[in-house]
This record gives C-alpha cells, structure tokens and sequence, in this order.
C-alpha cells in the first residue's frame, strides 16, 4: 500500500500555500450546493477536546473539534488554502507590516452578541496577551489591533508577515465572543461561545457532545444536518459493531482496521494528511543533551520497518516536520540520518558511552508503534524502556517525560509549526531553547509573499537550520481514515482541518 503519486500530492500541498491576500474564492461555500436535502444527524467517533477554548487549548488535534463552534478570521479548503471565513476578504499595505481583514457585515456570536471589527479585536488580543494563552507565541507580531470600522479590522506587525491569513485559519484565529469571556472565561472550556457552524447543548467529558446547526452561520446553506454528535473514538476493535449498530456513521479508525471495515461492506475515505509522527525531545537532560546521542537513536531507527510493521504500509519516512510535496519539505533532509545501526553505536561512543545508555520512552497510549521502537533502538545498545504517562498530564507543559512518542498535528502557516516545535517558547519544544540563528531564518520566509519564487527556498532554508541543529526525531507521515456508512455523502478528505460543509445523511 502506497500513498497517492507525489506530484499529485505537490501539487495540493503547494497549492495551500500561493494565496497571498485578496482572496477571491468564496472559502468552502464553493463546494457543490446541497438545496434540497437537509436534516439528520452526522455521529462522529473522533477525540474530544481538551477545552472547548481555542486559546488555551495545549492540544493540536483539538483544532478539528473546535471548528465546529468556533469560526476563524478565515478557514481552510480541503488543500489547506486560506480562503475566506468571518473575513470575505483581506489586502496588506505595500510594506507587508499592516493586514486588514474585511468582515461579513451582520455576523452574530451564538449568544446573540454582535461579531464586528472590535469583537475580533478583544478576542486576538486576549490570545496574545491571556496569561493562560496557548497561541501567545503566535500573536507576538503583532503589536496593534485596530477596529478601523464596523467590519475592517487592522493588524499592526513588527515586521512583515504573509503567514498571518493561515495563521488565522486555526485555534489562534478561532473568535471567541468577549461577552462571554467577560462573564466567565474559564466556564469556555466547557460552554463554548463562538460563530461556527453548531452550537453545543451538551457536553459529557469522555464520553459525547451533542451541538446544534447554527442557524445563523454565515455559511449555513451548506451545513445540511440538524444535529452533529461527536463521540470518544471507539476502541478500533469494535469500530465495524459501532458502525453497523448506528452508533456511529463516521468514525476515524487506525490502518490496522482498513481492510476488516472495507470487508463488512463500508467505505473507507483515505487521506494524506500534514500530521507527521515524531519523538519530542528535552536537549537540556541527559543523555539527550549531547546531539551525538540525538542523531544514534535516529541513526537506529528503521523508518521504513515502522511503517511496514505498525502503520500497515501506509506512510513515507521522514526527518522534518513536513511531508514531501508540503512547501517547507526541504529534499536535503531526506534520509539525513539512514538506518545504521552500526553507525549509532559509534556516535553513542563518541558522546562518551561506549556502552550504551539507558533510557526510557514515555507513550500517551499504548500502540504497537512504542514497541517496535524499543526493540530498534535497544538492538543499538540504547535500552529502553517504555513508560506511561499519568493519565490527564499534558507534557508539553509539565514536560516531565524528556523522551516523548508523539504526533505533530501540523498549524496552518509552516512559520508557526517551526515556532510551535523549534521556537524558544514553542509548546512543542521541550527544552525551550532555540538555535541562534534560527529566529532570522524564519522571519526571512515570513516577509516573503507565499506567492513570491523566493519564499519556498526561504522557508525550506528555515526547517534545515532547526532540524539540524534540534533534537526532534521524527518518524513518518500520517494517513488518516475515516469509515462512514451508505447513509452519508459529500464527505471530503482534508490535508488538515476536517470540515463537514455539503455533508448530508440519508433520513
């Protein structure tokens, strides 16, 4: 089993990334318009958040989620593109320090709050400024918030930046009504107040939430159902039993359920998608200090045996945060450290252990993957051992397990993942230390326009500088899949923010 043609896959990811301001597309509603079938209920087996607040969410994943409440500044196509949300449109000025977005007059927050230019304006800054802001980081270019009218909203930066409409796409531009944040933000996380596409009438923790089309979203002639349930992901096991019995009609299941669901007569939608698995790293604890050790553990994994073995095949091995045929997927990365075992346990002599180390492995869940990992690398004298983690912690902020598995669920702009992993405050970043030359390759691809010939080598420039010097040691990229029954149509595959406009299901 292979991934789609590379040139195909270029050609999409490339395609997210040439808008470059005016944006003439008509964002999603361009798709095929559902008149004439609506109602029933979408049952989505997926992850719940971990707050229904986009600006304290620690969790990348979160995103697909909240976007189901929360409406950007702007959204994603199914290509990853910038294209109009809350903003019908947006132009720089001639410098590319000064944004401002033009707003859909007439837009309301499901309490019935006015959505306008000074509402986006709280509702940025407290995310660059909340002390509990997960997207701070983010926003710091921006040194000013103008409401110019009712509907143009003006961001002011410290430097030109052309990442900023897909910066807005995500968490970072999810708008959250101020009145709602006035009397009683830390009841968002969860009672969301936004202007998506639902609305949420109940939520369980672990177990459901059940929302409500929002009749006045601004796209709502494509949100063809009534009611959307989102459910715990079931165990893969009994993913075909939840399907045949109802409780779902679409349910995300790993590729080791592929061919059992396809064999009880379901469709399976098979996505590539920007999420890329990974091992964080804290270069400030030992052994993971010295890079020599970093680059024997990368040295003594097999990537290619992973995806056979635990992916079911379906992946392409990688040592960068992004997939091949992605903008900021830099080819002199690949195979940067090739599997050498023999090579791993020289460099692990070289950093002072000629007799190996021992380290341990932290893992969120347990997977198959942890496993096979533990067995490469203890095969090159580094011993390891597999630890979970205590159930509700999030490391990235405890940062308690220096040695981590994990998934990097790619951010709307390439400049804000290498922040997010690389960047000296980045939440994925372990160590919270940064090369010094770094910061200067970023902000030179972040004051090119995504359309300007200069900017792929900028950026790809950009992920060399960290990935050289960082010790992240990423794995291989992510396929998704998603089972649905007969019942459903229109379901699209998307390269990063899932989104169920034209979605219909069958009374």
């Amino acid at each position: 089993m292979t991934r789609p043609s590379r040139t195909l896959a270029a050609l999409a990811l490339t395609a997210a990334l040439a808008l470059t301001g005016c944006a003439a597309s008509a964002g999603t509603a361009s798709s095929a318009s559902s008149a004439g079938q609506t109602g029933g209920t979408i049952t989505w087996g997926w992850d719940l958040p971990s707050t229904w607040d986009p600006v304290t969410s620690a969790v990348g994943n979160d995103l697909h989620a909240l976007a189901l409440v929360y409406e950007g500044v702007t959204e994603q196509d199914a290509q990853g593109e910038a294209v109009p949300g809350l903003a019908e449109s947006w132009d720089y000025n001639e410098t590319g320090n000064e944004v401002t977005f033009h707003l859909r007059e007439g837009l309301t927050f499901s309490d019935g709050t006015p959505l306008d230019a000074e509402a986006v304006r709280e509702s940025l800054l407290r995310g660059r400024d909340g002390e509990d802001s997960t997207v701070a980081a983010q926003l710091a270019v921006v040194t000013d918030i103008v409401a110019d009218s009712a509907t143009d909203v003006r961001l002011v930066l410290d430097q030109p930046d052309f990442q900023i409409p897909l910066l807005l796409s995500g968490k970072t531009g999810q708008i959250v009504s101020p009145a709602a944040v006035e009397a009683d933000a830390a009841g968002l996380a969860t009672q969301p107040v936004g202007a998506g596409p639902f609305v949420l009438e109940e939520y369980v923790p672990d177990s459901h939430a059940t929302l409500k089309k929002n009749p006045d979203y601004w796209n709502a002639e494509h949100i063809t159902v009534d009611e959307f349930v989102l459910k715990r992901t079931p165990d893969p096991a009994v993913a075909v039993a939840g399907l045949q019995s109802g409780q779902y009609n679409i349910v995300s299941i790993p590729a080791s359920q592929v061919e059992n669901v396809e064999a009880a007569g379901f469709e399976v939608l098979t996505q590539e998608v920007l999420p890329v698995r990974v091992i964080d790293v804290n270069n400030t604890v030992a052994p993971f200090d010295n890079p020599l050790v970093t680059q024997a553990i990368s040295h003594a994994l097999n990537r290619q045996e992973l995806i056979d073995v635990a992916n079911f095949g379906y992946g392409e091995p990688l040592w960068q945060p992004f997939p091949d045929g992605y903008v900021a997927h830099n080819d002199e990365l690949d195979d940067l450290y090739p599997y050498d075992p023999e090579r791993a346990e020289e460099l692990l002599a070289e950093a002072g252990y000629p007799d190996g180390i021992d380290i341990e492995l932290s893992v969120y869940a347990e997977e198959p993957l942890a496993e096979q990992i533990q067995q490469q690398l203890t095969a090159a004298d580094i011993r390891t051992t597999i630890v979970p983690q205590t159930p509700g912690e999030n490391n990235y902020i405890t940062r308690k397990y220096p040695f981590a598995l994990d998934q990097f669920n790619a951010r709307q702009s390439p400049v804000q993942s290498l922040e997010v992993l690389f960047g000296e405050q980045g939440l994925m970043n372990l160590g919270r230390n940064t090369p010094a030359d770094l910061p200067a390759a970023i902000d030179a691809a972040r004051a090119l326009p995504l359309d300007d010939p200069d900017y792929p080598a900028a950026i790809q420039n950009a992920t060399a500088t960290a990935v050289t010097q960082m010790p992240n040691v990423f794995l291989f990229s992510v396929t998704r899949f998603f089972a649905y029954t007969d019942d459903v149509s229109g379901l699209q595959g998307h390269i990063d923010t899932w989104r169920f406009e034209d979605v219909t299901v069958a009374p």
